[in-house]
């Protein structure tokens, strides 16, 4: 057994099995369609999921060529850096979609040479035939030859009882194949002069209409995936392109297949355009309910996560203020002490915010209110429409966000009647001085 033979091996055993238990060679190849679409179903579906997910990066690949417009390297390390954190390939729903082109090189073979491939028929048989039916072999054309097996198969199923009167064990492992189905011959290649020559007959103009019919489906079935799942963002464009080529290549590839081909090669990319409709139509619903889901885990703990995290802060606040924060036995002695010189210099600043608070007071001088977001003298410094109680009280915070960034539009980000830091110089003239500060 050859290597080719190896690969088509378990193709041919589908394609007799099959026509043993239908007796139909147009339903052989139907059954055999839908066998190829449910082996790569799997593949399909993780292509699939795939792009789904892609398109709900739509909004954040829109911010970043935003952002990075007039920088393409920087907008491709980002968009590369995005792909990677959510697990997508924007290739993969391409790639996979190619696999039905591989899977039609082997089952060409079988179609063609249907005695030496299909059956499995040792060559000799091919040689016995061609002898007993030299007469009808004559005048083969050289594209006609590259067929000569499915024309054998044909003379072998019309002379039957008389083929194996004559030449008996000779012809061991022929079947007697019928490649007839639906009044057409699918052992004849479509013949596109027929629709200015005939002849007029079903069998003839069937065989015409196979193409179009097979680049029809082959237009509608992706035209229906890309409507369900629209195509995702590269930055150079390229998913976009590739699916515009496809888009066009496919349907034109099925025209050339169907005409240069046996019409069987015809009725498998029929079925296969069939098949890949309702498998995309049943894992666009199955994945549209399941990413959904994913979304809404993935929502509910990221906001988990912040609630913890400023949970966390506040509390890391409260023990700083009140001195109970744990001192890590591994820290270095010079952080420690740079530490304590910041803790110093803080209470030293303190104490001068205090003091100018009570000047202030008593001089009649109203200090304008602090908003919840400031730290030091940035006023902003937890974001223009932060919320405290946000996840204490959900049901008023959206109401108060809106409010605190109405509040803070346009308003400056540092509060100039607050020093963030009070260098220790200041403090010293403030303490040996305290008459003249309070002439200011």
């Amino acid at each position: 057994m050859s290597f080719w033979q190896i690969i088509t091996w378990p193709f041919a055993k589908l394609m007799v099995m099959f026509y043993n238990l239908t007796g139909n060679y147009g339903l052989s190849i139907i059954l055999f369609g839908l066998m190829v679409n449910l082996v790569v179903l799997p593949f399909m579906a993780r292509s699939k999921k795939s792009m789904m997910r892609s398109t709900r990066l739509q909004p954040k690949i829109q911010e970043l060529q935003r952002r990075h417009e007039g920088n393409q390297q920087k907008l491709n390390a980002e968009l590369q850096k995005l792909y990677q954190e959510e697990g997508v390939n924007p290739m993969s729903g391409c790639l996979w979609s190619l696999l039905p082109l591989f899977l039609l090189i082997p089952l060409y073979s079988i179609i063609r040479q249907p005695i030496t491939r299909m059956m499995m028929a040792p060559t000799t048989v091919v040689d016995e035939l061609s002898t007993y039916f030299a007469s009808d072999l004559e005048g083969l054309g050289t594209r006609a030859a590259a067929y000569k097996e499915i024309l054998l198969t044909n003379l072998a199923h019309n002379n039957w009882d008389t083929v194996q009167a004559a030449l008996g064990d000779k012809l061991n492992g022929l079947m007697n194949v019928d490649l007839g189905f639906l009044g057409m011959n699918l052992g004849e290649q479509p013949n596109w002069r027929t629709i200015f020559s005939g002849p007029w007959t079903w069998a003839a103009i069937g065989l015409f209409l196979i193409p179009f019919v097979s680049a029809g489906l082959s237009w509608l079935s992706m035209k229906v995936a890309n409507a369900t799942n629209p195509q995702m963002a590269t930055a150079d464009g390229s998913a976009q392109s590739m699916t515009k080529s496809m888009n066009l290549m496919m349907p034109l590839m099925s025209v050339w297949i169907c005409f240069s081909m046996p019409a069987a090669m015809g009725i498998y990319w029929i079925v296969n355009s069939i098949f890949g409709m309702i498998r995309d139509y049943i894992l666009t619903k199955h994945y549209k309910k399941k990413l959904d889901e994913e979304d809404a885990e993935r929502l509910a703990a990221r906001s988990e996560r912040e609630r913890e995290l400023e949970l966390k802060r506040i509390e890391t606040e409260r023990l700083k203020a009140e001195g109970k924060t744990e001192v890590n036995q591994n820290t270095s002695k010079k952080k420690l002490q740079a530490s304590e010189k910041q803790k110093a210099e803080e209470r030293k600043a303190a104490i001068v915010r205090d003091e100018r608070a009570a000047r202030r007071e008593r001089l009649g001088v109203k200090e304008t209110e602090k908003p919840a977001s400031q730290v030091g003298n940035r006023r902003y410094a937890r974001g223009r429409a932060y919320v405290p109680d946000r996840y204490e009280n959900p049901e008023a915070a959206e109401e108060a966000t809106l409010a605190a960034a109405m509040e803070s539009e346009g308003a400056a980000a540092i509060d100039e009647t607050v020093e963030e830091t009070v260098p220790a110089a200041d403090v010293a003239v403030k303490e040996t001085a305290p008459v003249a500060n309070e002439q200011e």
